[in-house]
């Protein structure tokens, strides 16, 4: 690594890019797309996985669960393992592995395999994500970020938006196997590609003898407890069960481990001192609070849809693939604006339209279609990319390009983490305010409200015609309208609240110092 720093360092910065980097650059990128993109594939389709498996709907919920629990672990993993198997084997090892994986998702004939296979395919799938970033600020000189960093970004952001669309086509015209050998074909190129044209810096195999193993198993214990908590909190009522109590033990004893060990020994297993980078620290900040807009808006959306207006996984996909078109427009245009704008301004402007657009949410009813989110989805396309890409060169654009490699791990598992966080929250608030409002609106539907009894009274006769019990149904039908009334206004106070966290980000984007140019920085060489 040091050789390809002193390389780097000599290069000039307008050097024309290598096409041999490029091309395995890009290889990365689709590695990368497709991991990210498995993260969110299965959730508009977890019906037809139960369904075809067999599995209790509790039991389903690990599809999700495991890979996000095992990919959490190795994505701040990888920066060490870079160092000492190389990009170039981590990469191509992480491909093959990510594919062969998918085959075994596929080929899952029962729900305890499927949990199995999906941790496997998060656990590997998750090195290929930190590569692609360190690659993209060690091996493309400063002069080029401005085209490399809006792909990055652009991946990073439109895989988990289009997930359900993907998925609910997949399994809609095929079956749910084909949301897993899809990535087959793309699978062996890649790992065909990254194997021969990967060549970014060479194998520090004498690391191995270094290894904190007991670091290793500290942080899995931390992380993997930590995403678990934040994923099944809210079903099982949080400390009330034993096994939540449990897991924060776990996160605690962990913590404790990891973090000791990360200070004192001479090799941790993730070198944490990157955050005494003030701007690698603020940018892991702001991209922890995008992994919450990112994450909990791809949820939002599809709740929404499927539980108030009764869509079915490819109607959702189909409407929330507008956030994805304005992404991929909007990624060129914020590529050249990095060239010309304050990376500070950039990230007001984008969490100021982000604002926006859950602004425009908090309106929300319940006869809101495809028109009517369609503002608000743009809104939140082009602010994901106007904040991500400057984030993304705030964060890892001034480390030196030695610190590049294990800084980008602790860089997307902010971003996952802030995902895990935001979703843990939005699902607490979503029950306890729904309870909340039903109770408020159920008080006023009662013997003495004469507009309450009159409507009870319409609606049963209707039903006493066709020789049905019509109080009955007619009690039904209300608690149906008061459960409706009660999540639309829970999603309001959701949307308020994202309002206002990205809102005061934009104060917090100016006490930020303007970023310097990188330490060290330099061209394509290795």
């Amino acid at each position: 690594m040091a050789t390809a720093t002193a390389a780097a360092g000599a290069m000039p910065a307008d050097q024309p890019m290598d096409r041999r980097k490029l091309i395995a650059f890009f290889a990365m990128v689709f590695g990368m797309f497709m991991s990210i993109l498995d993260i969110q594939i299965v959730s508009a389709s977890l019906a037809e996985i139960q369904a075809g498996l067999s599995a209790g709907s509790d039991e389903v919920a690990w599809v999700q669960t495991s890979y996000l629990i095992a990919e959490v672990i190795m994505i701040p993993l990888s920066g060490t393992l870079a160092r000492i198997l190389s990009t170039r084997v981590l990469f191509s090892i992480c491909a093959g592995g990510f594919t062969i994986a998918s085959v075994l998702c596929a080929t899952a004939t029962n729900i305890e395999q499927m949990i199995v296979y999906r941790a496997l395919q998060g656990f590997i799938g998750g090195g290929m994500i930190p590569s692609v970033f360190a690659a993209a600020f060690t091996i493309f000189p400063p002069s080029k970020r401005s085209i490399v960093s809006p792909i990055i970004g652009l991946v990073a952001t439109l895989a988990p938006t289009i997930g359900p669309t993907v998925g609910g086509y997949l399994s809609h015209a095929f079956s749910w196997h084909w949301l897993f050998l899809v990535n087959v074909i793309p699978g062996i190129l890649v790992t065909a590609v990254a194997w021969s044209m990967i060549d970014f810096d060479k194998p520090q195999m004498q690391l191995w003898k270094k290894f904190d193993w007991w670091g290793l198993a500290s942080m899995a214990l931390f992380l993997g407890s930590l995403e678990y908590v934040l994923e099944e909190g809210n079903n099982k009522d949080w400390f009330s069960d034993e096994h939540i109590v449990i897991g924060t033990l776990f996160i605690v004893i962990g913590a404790v481990v990891f973090f000791w060990r990360a200070f004192k020994i001479e090799f941790p297993v993730v070198d944490l001192r990157a955050f005494g980078n003030a701007n690698f620290a603020f940018g892991s900040l702001f991209s922890f609070v995008m992994g919450v807009g990112l994450y909990g808006l791809t949820y939002l959306y599809p709740l929404y849809l499927g539980r108030i207006r009764g869509y079915d996984s490819l109607m959702i996909g189909e409407t929330m693939f507008v956030s994805g078109i304005a992404m991929f427009v909007s990624a060129p245009i914020v590529g050249r604006l990095t060239n010309v704008l304050d990376l500070r301004v950039m990230m007001a402007i984008g969490f100021g339209g982000f604002a926006l657009g859950t602004w425009l949410l908090t309106g929300i009813t319940a006869d809101w279609d495809f028109y009517e989110l369609l503002l608000p989805q743009i809104l939140r396309g082009a602010s994901m990319m106007m904040c991500m890409v400057p984030i993304n060169n705030i964060a890892l654009g001034t480390l030196h390009p030695s610190r590049i490699q294990g800084a980008s791990g602790l860089f997307n598992l902010t971003r996952n983490l802030g995902g895990a966080v935001g979703l843990a929250i939005i699902n607490t608030l979503l029950t306890q305010r729904s309870d909340a409002h039903y109770q408020r609106l159920a008080e006023h539907v009662n013997y003495a409200n004469p507009a309450a009894l009159d409507w009870l009274e319409s609606v049963g006769a209707n039903f006493n015609s066709y020789g049905l019990d019509g109080n009955s149904v007619a009690l039904q039908k209300i608690s149906g309208i008061l459960t409706q009334q009660s999540w639309l206004l829970s999603f309001m106070d959701v949307f308020l609240l994202l309002t206002g966290l990205f809102a005061s980000l934009i104060f917090f984007v100016f006490l930020i110092a303007k970023p310097a140019a990188p330490a060290g920085a330099g061209g394509g060489g290795h």
